[in-house]
């Protein structure tokens, strides 16, 4: 009989990652898919699983949005009576999210071996909710797969270095594999009216810049004032936040600015790769404009992809407008990635990894 694993996921960049490692280890072992509901919005979670062909969920916890003690206590609620029911012999994770917390500790308090892909990474700034989770994932887990030295380097500091693995990078298997199909299957780029390196795009999703109208209402004011065209795909909460405060006729009146509802994972990778430069909070986006080779301009005051920072193809410029323009107008690399990411076979590694351990 097959050995059991239970895949826990909640969010966007959980889809991407688990999707090609979903699939090869379903050869080897059952695999028992959790959608925590995390994200729950049609286009940051069903179209996903639509368009990466990723098996449909085994079981939805459906805990919507809250807080963030409010959703991963549901999580960890709803999630304990699926382990103790389905008695898997392993629990997979990805990333930094609520649902990887809750999935952490209900594994461990139930005694289940954890393994936790994106071990190791650290931004050293404990104000991140994302922070907190992925160093007590880590903790929590018993096989740690880091994408680079650097993460390998950072559990080291922390004491970890049973079960820890350089693995390469999953979402860099995915860019390769997904960009190749973004180019035959996207037609975004049409629809929009775009042209290939003639416009920026702009992703704003983290609470640290979503939830503080100071921070907001600097990123638009830079967005405003460039001469730049720049495609927005606006997430859910970010488009609450604007109309609340009254942001989105401001951002509206500007022109150059094209607001659009969050597109599929094909789609994104089709803007991200064409695009001029990309202004980003996100994580997952910074890595895949170093993997497409596009300028990033990363609006947080601190990244845990240093990796792209010394490569020159990421600039780290808070929320301050003046260094937001002034990055727009000039920041251009010259020089040539470096492979810190592994060489696109992350998930066969770590599938052979997690059969061998469970």
């Amino acid at each position: 009989m097959k050995k059991k694993i239970t895949t826990i996921v909640g969010a966007r960049p959980q889809f991407i990652k688990t999707a090609l490692l979903s699939r090869i280890l379903r050869h080897s072992m059952r695999e028992v898919l959790v959608h925590t509901g995390q994200h729950y919005d049609e286009n940051m979670s069903k179209v996903f699983f639509d368009q990466l062909d990723i098996p449909r969920p085994d079981v939805d916890l459906d805990v919507g949005s809250g807080s963030h003690a409010v959703q991963t206590g549901l999580i960890l609620e709803r999630l304990e009576a699926v382990l103790v029911r389905e008695k898997p012999d392993g629990v997979l994770l990805y990333g930094d999210t609520n649902s990887t917390l809750a999935g952490a500790l209900a594994a461990v308090k139930l005694c289940i071996p954890t393994a936790h892909v994106e071990a190791g990474l650290r931004s050293y700034n404990k104000d991140m909710p994302e922070e907190i989770n992925r160093i007590v994932a880590d903790r929590c887990s018993d096989l740690l797969f880091c994408p680079t030295q650097t993460a390998v380097d950072n559990l080291k500091k922390e004491g970890m270095e049973n079960g820890v693995h350089l693995t390469g990078d999953v979402m860099l298997d995915a860019a390769i594999h997904y960009g190749r199909e973004s180019e035959q299957s996207s037609r975004i780029l049409d629809a929009l009216g775009l042209k290939p390196k003639q416009y920026l795009l702009c992703t704003v999703h983290r609470a640290e810049n979503t939830d503080d109208i100071s921070r907001l209402t600097s990123i638009l004011e830079a967005l405003s004032e460039t001469d730049e065209r720049i495609v927005f795909p606006t997430h859910p909460r970010t488009r609450a936040f604007m109309k609340t405060h009254g942001l989105s006729e401001r951002i509206e009146r500007a022109n150059n600015v094209q607001l659009i509802d969050p597109v599929g994972y094909l789609d994104m990778v089709a803007l991200e790769k064409q695009a001029k430069k990309i202004l980003t909070d996100s994580g997952g986006v910074q890595k895949e404009a170093y993997f497409y080779r596009v300028p990033c301009i990363t609006l947080r005051n601190e990244t845990e992809w240093i990796e792209t920072t010394e490569d020159g193809w990421n600039l780290v410029v808070g929320t301050d407008p003046r260094r937001i323009l002034h990055a727009i107008r000039t920041f251009s690399p010259n020089t040539e990635p470096t492979r810190w990411f592994g060489d696109g076979n992350a998930s066969e590694r770590i599938a052979e990894l997690i059969v061998k351990k469970f």
